[in-house]
């Protein structure tokens, strides 16, 4: 029994029928406790049950197919989601996690902006956003674009997760046991980057494309020099799993001409090692609207077709690994005159203004969309290497091989208007953003391995509507080598009307929709309004390969550093030790009070801060701040962190716990004394008189 036929049951007072036919869908993954009658929504079974939710059916204008939407979202309080879903924050700087199908946010994870409920850059993290500065300069924003979660043989696999900034050209990764960021890193080469981070199968390398030509090293050249100095690159950041964390020193990018380039993807199967990007502004089109120049978005949409980018890793990292580098700004690149006499580079046009490239779950065929072309294209890598290996080609004018579009073309479909990004099913379907539609359209692949659905190879089968211009779409698992399908989430633009207005700043709309189905019929769930930046693109793993810590594994440990800190404060241990102009407070934290309580410094005193946070049971969270010193910590349960301030500021400070942690949790606080420097006692002013 279909579950929209339960809900019509239900509506008709069929429950004892419902009931007897079981349940009809496995249940999520996590905790599933038994509810008392009692306590089941609809006040109980039978024809009252029935009753109360036609009625508030009816009160609530709901038809049938609300209802079923609702039953199949709702998550019971207790009962986990089966997915997780990790949205890039956009302006916000951060990822979020969202369950699925609940759509609930469980956590911001605080990446490039100080996160002020974990004190991520107000005084804990300070290290790790220090990392991401540029030209010695801290840049406490960031625009996240495109998260990537480490893989095996082409796997989710729940081990790391990684970002990129776009407006700094920035990379960081986050570890999946703690969802905390461990590292930070700039691109010495480039200052904006929009194709990262992608991973390959076995995460060995974590893609980091450029977005607009620069000079590379962050130099200086002017516009009139455009084709001669300014160049696109690729940035391949080399992975030490076992760190955690990526090595700038196995690391290397490769220049590229000076066109924009924008996402990549790796290989998987057949085609794995290599890597595929898009571009646009193959014209190098220079604008300057000011001067009566066409203006960009002109220039850079005059011909038919851009370039994909084809690129053979495996030989690349080999000439790097040979020396065949050239040093920019401290960084190893490949020059494009290598890669060119090396074979390391190929193009093939492409639809013009193109802004997605995925590669299908069997990694024998490419999808490449471009904005101004209702087709989706599709590429055969078997067809890619046989031009390859013929020497039939054209170059464009900078040496690069291009390849016979016809000849490595394996089909087009008409999908719509504006198609952006395609994600991956079990079914063997695709789908496909309609940006100006606005649609999610779904259709088939050809070949595809254990292909579930019965529609023809290469056709359009359906398209539901969405609200409004959709960009990025994420299918579960649905850039992996196995998808699971089962749901889709379309990441809308704009909302308009489909929220209460909190004046004329609308959020962006994340809108789920059930893929689990075969055939046109792909019913929309649930609006989840997402008024924080502007995600950009997520990926949706199963929750069951995630093994998050519930408590840091042993007391005392540094999560930046991924270990036990020596000499961390611990039960015993606590005191005050001064060396010269320097304090160290050694502090133990625990429900419901802090060790020692009262700190005295002098004013001009650099204080040390060292906490431990000494619990061992579930969400035991203490938070730590200090007022006027821009202080804010959370510690979790086992967790250490220093904190570093000039004490500059004389008074009397009270510090407390900001994570509401037990019943005296009022009562967790001490005092910050700073001494003025002229060691005079500040007088207490007299108090206040009651009037008689």
């Amino acid at each position: 029994m279909s579950v929209r036929h339960a809900m019509l049951l239900l509506l008709a007072g069929g429950l004892g029928a419902l009931a007897s036919c079981g349940p009809q869908a496995s249940g999520p993954t996590g905790a599933n406790p038994t509810r008392p009658a009692s306590q089941t929504t609809g006040g109980g079974n039978g024809a009252g049950g029935n009753a109360r939710l036609a009625a508030v059916a009816q009160q609530r204008n709901l038809t049938p197919d609300d209802l079923v939407a609702a039953a199949m979202t709702y998550t019971p309080s207790g009962r986990h989601d089966e997915y997780i879903q990790f949205a890039s924050g956009g302006h916000s700087g951060q990822v979020f996690v969202i369950g699925v199908p609940s759509m609930r946010i469980l956590r911001t994870i605080g990446v490039f902006t100080p996160e002020p409920w974990q004190g991520y850059g107000y005084g804990v993290g300070n290290d790790i956003l220090a990392q991401g500065r540029v030209n010695g300069r801290d840049v406490l924003w960031g625009d996240t674009h495109h998260p990537a979660l480490s893989e095996t043989r082409g796997d989710y696999d729940g081990q790391f997760l990684f970002i990129n900034d776009k407006a700094n050209a920035r990379v960081a990764v986050i570890d999946l046991r703690d969802y905390e960021t461990r590292q930070i890193l700039k691109n010495p080469l480039s200052l904006s980057d929009h194709g990262g981070t992608f991973v390959t199968p076995n995460t060995e390398w974590v893609i980091e494309g450029g977005q607009y030509s620069t000079p590379l090293g962050m130099a200086y050249a002017p516009i009139s020099e455009y084709e001669e100095s300014y160049r696109g690159m690729v940035t391949f950041w080399k992975f030490d799993r076992n760190a955690g964390r990526l090595d700038p020193d196995r690391s290397f990018a490769m220049e590229l001409p000076p066109y924009w380039q924008d996402l990549f993807d790796a290989g998987k199967g057949p085609s794995e090692g290599w890597i595929f990007g898009n571009s646009i502004n193959t014209e190098m089109a220079t604008g300057g609207i000011e001067q009566g120049n066409p203006p960009f978005e002109a220039g850079v949409s005059r011909r038919d077709m851009d370039y994909l980018h084809v690129i053979n890793l495996v030989k690349a990292a080999e000439l790097a690994a040979a020396g065949r580098t050239v040093e920019i700004n401290g960084f190893d690149v490949l020059p494009l005159e290598t890669a060119v006499a090396e074979g390391v580079l190929y193009f093939i046009p492409e639809p013009k203004s193109p802004h997605g490239v995925d590669v299908a779950p069997s990694g024998e065929f490419i999808v490449v969309s471009g904005k101004l072309d209702p087709h989706v294209t599709v590429y055969s890598f078997a067809k890619i290497q046989q031009v390859i290996a013929s020497g039939q080609y054209d170059t464009d004018q900078f040496g690069v091989p291009i390849l016979d579009y016809d000849a490595c073309v394996e089909a087009q479909v008409e999908v719509g208007l504006g198609p952006l990004h395609t994600q991956f099913d079990h079914q063997g379907y695709a789908y496909t953003s309609l940006f100006l539609e606005p649609a999610v359209a779904r259709w088939t692949l050809g070949g595809a391995s254990g292909s579930l659905n019965p529609e023809p190879d290469w056709t359009l089968v359906g398209k539901t509507s969405v609200h409004y211009n959709i960009g990025h779409l994420a299918v579960a698992e649905g850039d992996t080598v196995s998808p699971d399908g089962n749901y889709l989430i379309a990441m809308n633009k704009w909302s308009i009307d489909r929220f209460m207005p909190t004046g004329p700043l609308l959020p962006q709309n994340f809108q789920l929709i059930d893929i689990s189905g075969t055939g046109e019929r792909m019913p929309l769930l649930y609006d989840m309004p997402m008024g924080i930046g502007e995600p950009h693109y997520a990926q949706i793993i199963r929750a069951d390969k995630l093994h998050p810590w519930t408590v840091y594994p042993e007391v005392g440990w540094n999560p930046h550093e991924g270990r036990v800190e020596v000499g961390a404060p611990s039960v015993g241990r606590e005191r005050i030790e001064r060396h010269g102009n320097e304090v160290h407070v050694y502090m133990t934290v625990v429900r419901s009070h802090f060790n020692p309580e009262h700190v005295e410094v002098n004013q001009g005193d650099r204080v040390i801060w060292h906490l431990t946070n000494i619990e061992r049971a579930l969400d035991a969270s203490h938070g730590f701040c200090i007022p006027t010193y821009n202080i804010n910590a959370s510690l979790e349960a086992g967790e250490y962190a220093r904190i570093e301030f000039d004490a500059d500021v004389p008074g009397v400070f009270p510090f407390y716990c900001t994570e509401f942690c037990s019943a005296l949790h009022l009562e967790m606080m001490g005092y910050l004394l700073v001494k003025p420097s002229d060691q005079a006692a500040v007088e207490a002013p007299e108090p206040i008189q009651p009037e008689s």
